[in-house]
């Protein structure tokens, strides 16, 4: 007998038996094995989120992301697991205006998207009450490939989503917390999987102009019938300025081409991705400086910042379905480099050179993933699927951190060769024990291994004054370096009960992870600093894996026609805060952290040329313990020679988290049909938050709006308007609070006088350093359809939009 009619017969059964699993079976029949989900209504706005018919023919076992039905178009969502997890097609993320490729991604409830440097450097992140730098405990895949680099240049986990192409997006699968077996590294806060579209029906062209000489050219073409599949190239290239007086003068280009064959589930591909982008850029600025009259919002520090980052990439997938079994096996590699000019504490450091960084990172990734599901039925006839699955990464990494004047080098604090690598194998197993019942069951373990070598040289390193006033060389690199290697177990584990009355309930508990940089967990000495006795001040190592805990509850509900709503409760530990620093090649100290939130989520959508979004967030972040070496060190800042400067303020120990969002919040609204004219609105929200452990120092609340007007064409052409900032918002688009000095600061001639308590100048003044968000800014698109086999033989009639 099949296995769907097994378990239909087997639903029957507990359905006659039991009035409560009647009730479940009556109100929403979306939990019967195998059943695929019924095609939504034909409207560009719908969610895929329909519930299953009992005639519907069974689904294979899931190897894929995905779950898509035969015969319907588009990318369906998997089996959700948490009430968090949220599944967004293409068309969703794109229904909505966003200035940056990375703002894409604001569709994920709760994440919060920004930048503080030029256009070309990675994303700043936040979600859940982490402060996740650009990526830390968020991890991003694309098409298989993990976005997230360890052991990186500029910060462990970064994560450049500049080259993303957004119109190329089939989906975005969003899953919050440490809940799934198939997620590990850097998905402590969340994990988002983007994939590209296999095949392009129409082949299409757009051009951007607008404010601050904003402009982007887009070409996507596909190829038919090519090599036994179809295929299609994209080609984007942008040029973007900004309102700074040193314009980001960013210079984009990007290309993609994709060769597949069959389905997500039972076909192949092979994709090149291309990317390279130059910039220059204006990071954050001491709020002192704007508030005297030295700097305007859009001044900079430094006009020599900026940087240049390449990325380039082949990836494979193959995979199949045949019978109850479905394999999926993915491969990559990946060539990146970024070159990084930054200076963020002015002339603290450096009181007669300044204190310009360059940080640079090279590297080659290569890796797999496989995974194997089985669909079967136990002993006592509950239906279950199986998926084990195998996750392999090395990469081969040359990085390092120099100090320069205007992009001139003088010296190296570090320069390493890194090998690292790790496998993770994990599996998980779901049964259905009743149609109101369903638990999923999983672990993974992971091993990482990680070998630090030095290249500094005597000649490149830091050059530094002895107490004896003669010039000593801190020479710190083969004292740096070693193998570290270490494993981990992650039990996962989720209960689904329901539905009744169209809702569902869940349960979920994970542990996870997230890898530090190498080079912290071989460190021995400063590569920075000499003792009072002229010798090597000591270091601190971290481990080279940090273990997080976490769980939710929650329940998500289509009760009320249209709308699909959830709300969740979480609760997350992290074992510990320790981290490298790249921006001075040093360690931390982190106590362990300890999260707790409530997410509400809804989307609405009442007939098919409206729909509403709307998620709140609500988060409290603390350390947990007591932060020893802060306390030390605001202790020296209270003593009576240090005390009149008032250094201590803002270093006070405490226990919150910087840069932890309490309260994050955003809303949209699309209107309009596949043809016609349509529109947007997007308001985003992140309040006001603490900058220091103290919490003396906080952020301003940031409020944002987007808009969107345009006209679709029935022949592929449109128009379309994007305002950005539209009430021209004066707020931060992020805040950072700091010590750093000027060569206006009164506590500067002190310094260079050695007249200051050197504790004070070692902390310079604290401030609120920020980046202002951009002023309102408008852009014009217009797209039409692209064919080499045929030129353009029409216009589009600009008449047509004034008749409707």
């Amino acid at each position: 007998m099949p296995v769907h009619s097994v378990g239909l017969r087997l639903i029957s059964i507990l359905a006659a038996l039991s009035p409560l699993t009647a009730l479940a079976q009556t109100a929403l029949p979306t939990i019967q094995v195998g059943a695929h989900r019924a095609a939504p209504a034909a409207h560009s706005h719908a969610p895929a989120r329909e519930p299953a018919r009992a005639h519907a023919s069974p689904q294979p076992p899931r190897a894929s992301p995905v779950v898509a039905a035969v015969g319907e178009p588009g990318p369906k969502p998997p089996p959700i697991t948490a009430a968090s997890e949220q599944f967004f097609t293409g068309k969703e993320v794109n229904a909505l205006p966003f200035a940056r490729p990375g703002d894409a991604l604001e569709i994920v409830p709760g994440l919060v998207v920004t930048q503080h440097s030029g256009e070309g450097k990675a994303n700043q992140y936040f979600l859940r009450g982490f402060n996740l730098d650009h990526g830390t405990d968020l991890a991003l895949y694309l098409d298989g490939m993990p976005l997230n680099m360890r052991t990186h240049g500029h910060a462990q986990g970064y994560a450049d989503s500049n080259f993303l192409i957004p119109e190329l997006l089939s989906y975005v699968l969003a899953r919050k917390g440490p809940y799934d077996a198939q997620d590990g590294d850097f998905s402590s806060a969340g994990s988002i999987y983007m994939q590209y579209k296999d095949t392009i029906d129409k082949g299409f062209f757009q051009v951007t102009g607008g404010s601050f000489a904003y402009a982007r050219a887009l070409a996507v073409a596909p190829y038919r019938d090519f090599a036994g599949g179809s295929a299609y190239g994209a080609v984007e290239a942008q040029y973007y300025n900004g309102p700074w007086e040193r314009g980001d003068n960013m210079r984009r280009l990007n290309s993609v081409l994709r060769w597949s064959r069959g389905s997500q589930e039972d076909g192949a591909s092979m994709t090149f991705m291309g990317y390279a982008n130059k910039w220059y850029a204006t990071d954050q600025i001491p709020l002192r400086a704007v508030s005297s009259g030295l700097l305007s919002r859009w001044g900079t520090m430094d006009p020599t910042d900026g940087g240049a980052t390449s990325r380039f990439s082949l990836s494979t997938r193959w995979s199949q379905i045949e019978g109850n079994h479905a394999t999926r096996v993915e491969g990559y590699v990946v060539h990146s480099t970024l070159d990084l000019y930054s200076n963020y504490t002015y002339f603290l450091g450096h009181q007669d050179l300044g204190d310009q960084i360059r940080q640079f990172d090279d590297r080659t990734i290569v890796g797999v993933n496989a995974q194997h599901g089985i669909r079967w039925i136990d002993i006592n006839g509950s239906p279950v699927e199986t998926r084990i699955g195998f996750q392999g990464r090395y990469d081969d990494i040359r990085l390092g951190l120099q100090e320069s004047v205007r992009r001139q080098l003088y010296d190296t604090l570090s320069n390493n060769a890194v090998g690292e690598g790790s496998i993770g194998v994990w599996t998980d197993t779901a049964v259905r024990w009743t149609p109101w019942l369903k638990t999923v069951t999983g672990a993974r373990f992971d091993y990482y291994n990680a070998a630090v070598s030095s290249l500094q040289t005597l000649l490149d390193a830091p050059k530094l004054e002895a107490s004896t006033g003669l010039p000593t060389f801190l020479l710190t690199g083969p004292f740096n370096q070693g193998v570290k290697n270490a494993a981990l177990f992650s039990p996962k584990a989720s209960i689904i009960v329901g539905p009744f009355y169209k809702t569902e309930f869940f349960a979920n508990y994970g542990e996870g992870f997230h890898s530090t940089d190498a080079r912290g967990t071989v460190l021995r000495f400063s590569a920075s600093e000499l003792a009072d006795d002229d010798g090597f001040v000591q270091g601190a190592s971290i481990p080279l894996l940090v273990k997080s805990r976490g769980a939710e509850i929650g329940a998500r509900t289509k009760f009320i026609e249209g709308l699909n709503s959830s709300v969740s409760l979480f609760w997350l530990n992290l074992e510990s805060e320790n981290q490298f620093v790249g921006d001075s090649g040093t360690t931390i100290f982190g106590r362990p952290s300890r999260r707790y939130g409530l997410e509400f989520a809804n989307q609405y959508s009442p007939n098919s040329w409206i729909r509403f979004d709307g998620d709140v967030a609500l988060v409290h972040a603390r350390y947990r313990g007591v932060d020893v070496p802060q306390t030390l060190a605001w202790l020296d800042l209270v003593t009576p020679d240090a005390l009149p400067y008032g250094t201590f303020l803002g270093n006070a120990p405490g226990n919150y988290l910087s840069n932890a969002i309490a309260v994050t919040a955003m809303g949209g609204l699309e209107l309009g049909e596949a043809t016609g004219w349509f529109g947007a609105l997007k308001y985003r929200y992140f309040g006001a938050r603490a900058l220091t452990e103290d919490g003396y120092f906080r952020s301003p609340a940031t409020g944002t709006l987007n808009a969107r007007l345009g006209y679709r064409w029935s022949d592929g052409w449109r128009l379309q308007f994007d305002a950005f900032n539209v009430f021209n918002s004066r707020s931060d688009q992020i805040t950072f609070a700091y010590g750093s000095l000027l060569p206006s600061d009164p506590l500067y001639l002190q310094c260079a006088a050695g007249v200051a308590p050197s504790q004070v100048c070692g902390v310079g003044v604290m401030d609120r350093h920020f980046k202002p968000l951009e002023p309102a800014a408008v852009r014009v698109t217009l797209a039409g359809p692209l064919n080499f086999d045929q030129p353009i033989t029409r216009l589009p009639d600009l008449s047509e939009p004034f008749s409707r």
